[in-house]
């Protein structure tokens, strides 16, 4: 008896996982996807950080659908198309992760800026009285070497 190699032979449709040009589509538009907004921010830019973030994240949320698409298979034909609790998902999911990343990154933004070290009256901040009279010193005086 000879065994046929077919995907359909083997109860799989050939067409659900997409074909080899349908990935490389997929692939290509996550490419342009991820290489659009690194060049935003690489070359700097003139125009509104508000803008720039919006265009950021629009391009990611349409990354997302892509890869729902194209590598996940989420569309019309697969089972019998999208229900409805698979459309609450995807949107609840994209949400969840485009309020997430500008929250992280704005919480990173406050948190990680450069500390000022001087005031208004031009001291400097947070040092003790004598500790610019201890910049010159030995420390090796006060360690005992």
């Amino acid at each position: 008896m000879a065994h046929s190699h077919t995907p359909a032979a083997h109860g799989h449709d050939p067409h659900s996982h997409g074909t080899m040009s349908q990935l490389m589509i997929g692939f290509a538009m996550a490419v342009v996807l991820t290489a659009v907004p690194f060049a935003l921010v690489m070359s700097e830019v003139e125009m509104s950080r508000t803008l720039l973030v919006g265009i950021i994240m629009g391009l990611g949320a349409v990354q997302i659908i892509v890869h729902l698409v194209y590598f996940l298979h989420v569309n019309s034909k697969a089972e019998g198309g999208w229900t409805l609790a698979a459309t609450v998902f995807s949107v609840i999911i994209l949400v969840i992760v485009l309020a997430g990343s500008l929250w992280v990154m704005h919480n990173m933004n406050v948190n990680m800026m450069p500390v000022h070290n001087m005031d208004m009256g031009g001291e400097t901040v947070g040092l003790s009285p004598e500790a610019p009279a201890m910049q010159g010193m030995d420390h090796s005086a006060h360690t005992g070497n």
